[in-house]
């Protein structure tokens, strides 16, 4: 079992006001499931998926965590305790960057999840991870998650390329320092953890 610092993966979690990021449980499938299934939520995040494909989305993440001590977390909702997303680091094989990306189901959309999520999972990826910088892939056509950068202070640092199958897809590269984060934010953690 791959631990970060003293903790156990699985025991990993980070609470910000309104939600909880947590490493992904198998449980967290028909959630993530119909997140993939929403064609809007999904044009961004590589398009729709069956359930089947999603599995091994959410199979690839879990083992993630435990393969690298890193991966998306699970975005749950503390009023409801209902999955609500994805967000956090990730770096898969040839991809351009120490990344902390987002995804949130098409109904929380506007509450400011993305944004809050991905703030605590860029402090501890700083923290934790040790990461000097910090991207966001970004099609030049979501404007949304163009915000959400923005409010994390970041800035478009020009066009990128992901690695197959995702080669084709025009992307712009977001991202920051490490202390440019610092400078913004201070060394308070940005979650409790």
């Amino acid at each position: 079992m791959v631990q970060t610092g003293r903790m156990n993966v699985d025991d990993l979690q980070l609470e910000t006001a309104r939600l909880v990021l947590r490493v992904p449980r198998a449980e967290d499938l028909d959630a993530w499931a119909a997140m993939m299934a929403d064609e809007e939520a999904a044009r961004f995040i590589g398009g729709v998926m069956g359930r089947s494909l999603s599995w091994r989305g959410l199979m690839t993440m879990i083992g993630s965590w435990h393969g690298t001590g890193f991966g998306m977390f699970s975005v749950i909702e503390k009023s409801s305790g209902r999955w609500v997303g994805r967000l956090g680091p990730w770096m898969p094989a040839d991809w351009p960057g120490t990344e902390v990306g987002w995804a949130i189901v098409r109904d929380c959309w506007g509450k400011g999840y993305a944004t809050e999520g991905a703030a605590a999972a860029t402090g501890w990826a700083f923290e934790h991870l040790g990461w000097s910088d910090v991207i966001h892939s970004i099609a030049p056509d979501n404007v949304a998650s163009q915000v959400v950068a923005q409010k994390l202070g970041s800035r478009n640092l020009g066009p990128g390329t992901l690695p197959e199958p995702y080669h084709q897809s025009r992307i712009d590269i977001w991202g920051q320092s490490r202390a440019e984060w610092l400078a913004r934010n201070g060394s308070r953690p940005a979650a409790r953890g």
